[in-house]
């Protein structure tokens, strides 16, 4: 049931700009659900000494740069009496596909279990993104952004976790100096830094990912015709781009199916190191009728179509591939195969295949 609050949140015709909380303020109190199926509030906490609070996300590169170090830091602190959490601040319907350039999974919850369990999270993940409200309350500025409360739940750090996004560059440890100051019982020196990374994606952000549907719809559409000898120079890839080819015909039944996944694909990557080329085995006095459908679908990569023996195709195209549509490639720079899959694709694993080699992070 939605309540005043979030029917609230959902209607805001104005930019929501939180402010951190301050030093000194006390916890916000919070009812949010957990990747592992229990709901948490503050009080699932009133042993620990010290509560770190950090709110990050699924996306982000710069909150996947800081996963390991979140799993550090509870390692080497849970005998010391700290608890660590993270809450995902993030409105699933306010981010954009071409946001997703760094990562295989979203924001959303269900996303939020898969990243977890992926990446064998140690803390509880909590999920806000229902409508941020116990996020707005805190003020987090980007993700990830760190929140220390001592045994009182009086807020005693805010800011980064370190000054080095790339793993192992930090020089200056802020969170772990502010825990460290606080188990001793010492005042801690640097109470509040600037943070780095991702803008949360408030709720307030869903019409900006929405007018990206309407951008992507007027995107042009073309098909060109594609021979052997054009197809041996495109997979020999001498560029510095990765390489996602699949193959498909109107009449083929899965590669209608599972086609949308290929444009959302192009969608989030195409701003890295990407590009997603189609290739259509319909006859050629069938072009328009590819033409029309790779219109309907809003395919704005680059799509052709095959003039020439079928056979010879196949044989140019892999080796190991005996001519089942649909086929997907995904090649390295320098013709590497690095995955050929006959008949549907898993998306999801496809994605982690992808973002493993083009990277997660700057």
């Amino acid at each position: 049931m939605l309540t005043i609050f979030s029917l609230f949140i959902a209607s805001l015709a104005f930019c929501i700009d939180p402010q951190p909380l301050a030093i000194g303020a006390k916890a916000p109190d919070f009812s949010l659900p957990g990747v592992d199926g229990r709901t948490y509030t503050l009080k699932d906490f009133a042993d620990a000494k010290i509560l770190v609070i950090v709110f990050t996300c699924n996306h982000c590169p710069t909150a996947q740069a800081y996963e390991a170090r979140i799993k550090q830091m509870v390692i080497d602190y849970k005998s010391k009496g700290v608890s660590v959490i993270a809450i995902s601040p993030n409105d699933p319907m306010s981010v954009r596909l071409d946001e997703l350039g760094y990562t295989d999974v979203s924001d959303s919850f269900d996303e939020m279990k898969i990243r977890a369990k992926d990446h064998a999270f140690n803390f509880p993940y909590l999920y806000d993104g229902e409508n941020s409200e116990a996020s707005i309350k805190y003020g987090p500025q980007a993700t990830p952004h760190v929140f220390i409360f001592d045994a009182n739940r009086t807020l005693r750090y805010t800011g980064r976790i370190d000054d080095g996004e790339k793993p192992g560059s930090a020089k200056t440890h802020d969170a772990k100096a502010a825990i460290d100051a606080m188990l001793a019982g010492k005042p801690v020196t640097v109470e509040k830094t600037k943070t780095f990374g991702c803008s949360i994606k408030w709720p307030d952000k869903r019409d900006y990912a929405a007018k990206a549907i309407d951008e992507w719809a007027a995107e042009k559409v073309a098909l060109d015709e594609l021979t052997v000898e054009q197809l041996s120079t495109l997979l020999k890839n001498e560029g510095q781009n990765y390489k996602l080819i699949n193959v498909w015909a109107t009449w083929c039944g899965p590669c209608v199916t599972e086609f949308p996944e290929f444009v959302n694909m192009n969608r989030m990557y195409r701003n890295r190191e990407f590009e997603l080329i189609t290739i259509s085995m319909d006859n050629l006095e069938k072009k328009t009728n590819a033409l029309n459908f790779l219109t309907r679908k809003q395919a704005s990569m680059k799509n052709f179509i095959f003039n020439g023996n079928k056979y010879a195709f196949i044989e140019a195209l892999d080796k190991n591939w005996q001519g089942a549509l649909p086929y997907t490639l995904f090649i390295a720079p320098g013709g590497k195969i690095i995955y050929g899959k006959p008949g549907l694709i898993d998306a999801l694993e496809l994605k982690k295949i992808i973002v493993e080699h083009i990277g997660r992070i700057y």
